[in-house]
């Protein structure tokens, strides 16, 4: 995985588009800081929904695809079913491509920048986006298969570590990738279990505000802020609310429970230079997942349907 990551890297450049479309990313910077002015929370699940995408089968925008005849779309998989989103915000800014450079900017490019530049929209940090991902002309085969190629939020150290690594991720890798939990919300029905059946590594005070808005039973949509802190502000909170005992799902809080990765966590939570700038290389590797490239796949015109 790894050798085949660092041979499609070679065929990315993040000058790709100079001559083909040299007005790409002012157009997708404006469309990225117009959605997340309308709605802070969209920059997290534009980060989210780049992660999803590059999991399951590369960097390849098949997490955009409807269903068809040759398409099952990972979109009904159990962990984006209702919950990933950024849908319409990829494809009103494809339709701007379209417009000035029709047939050249693929939507997994489109995916992959969104993430950057909507980190920059609420204070992240930027980096250099290497370009030239074509796009898959089919989703995943199966429906499990997308779900066991993604983090459940009840996941144990172990298996992240390992799926992560499946990827060509490290473990220092996962935790800063998970730092992006600094912004945006979960569902009541993904922390209940945590808020009222763990008794040793939650924090009362905090378990009990959870309940308010997610009781026993009924209100599975109900949404939290992974950092009730500072919500909208892509900091390094996030890892001080782990050392608190008050991460929102059992996949944060594992991340500082004893383990292997709690020293990771105390550093980001004390140098935030140093989480913000391991976020981004971390990003910039998990772009290179599996991309196609060259003559591989298509440049689709609609983003959520095969040409």
């Amino acid at each position: 995985m790894l050798l085949m990551s660092m041979q499609c890297e070679s065929h990315l450049s993040s000058t790709f588009y100079h001559k083909s479309c040299p007005n790409a990313l002012d157009t997708i910077r404006k469309g990225i800081r117009t959605a997340v002015s309308r709605e802070r929370r969209m920059a997290a699940s534009l980060i989210r929904l780049h992660f999803h995408d590059c999991f399951v089968k590369g960097c390849d925008a098949s997490i955009l695809l409807d269903d068809a005849p040759s398409v099952i779309s990972e979109k009904n998989a159990i962990n984006n079913f209702n919950s990933i989103r950024g849908y319409k915000v990829i494809d009103t800014v494809k339709s701007q491509l379209e417009k000035i450079c029709p047939g050249v900017v693929s939507c997994a490019d489109i995916v992959s920048v969104a993430a950057r530049d909507a980190s920059v929209a609420v204070g992240g940090p930027t980096w250099k986006v290497r370009l030239g991902r074509r796009d898959s002309s089919t989703a995943s085969l199966t429906i499990p298969e997308v779900e066991s190629n993604l983090p459940s939020f009840r996941a144990s150290l172990d298996s992240l570590i390992s799926l992560f690594n499946s990827k060509g991720l490290s473990a220092r890798d996962m935790v800063a990738l998970s730092g992006s939990h600094t912004i945006g919300q979960a569902s009541c029905v993904t922390f209940r279990d945590r808020i009222y059946n763990n008794q040793s590594d939650i924090d009362a005070g905090f378990a009990k505000t959870r309940r308010r808005r997610c009781p026993v039973d009924g209100g599975d949509g109900n949404l939290a802020p992974l950092d009730l802190v500072t919500p909208n502000s892509f900091d390094n909170n996030y890892f001080k609310i782990l050392k608190q005992k008050k991460g929102l799902l059992e996949s944060d809080q594992i991340l500082f429970s004893g383990g292997s990765t709690d020293d990771i966590v105390d550093k980001y939570s004390k140098n935030p230079s140093r989480f913000k700038s391991d976020f981004a290389a971390a990003m910039v590797r998990m772009g290179n997942i599996s991309p196609l490239t060259g003559s591989q796949g298509q440049i689709r015109k609609v983003c959520s349907v095969v040409n």
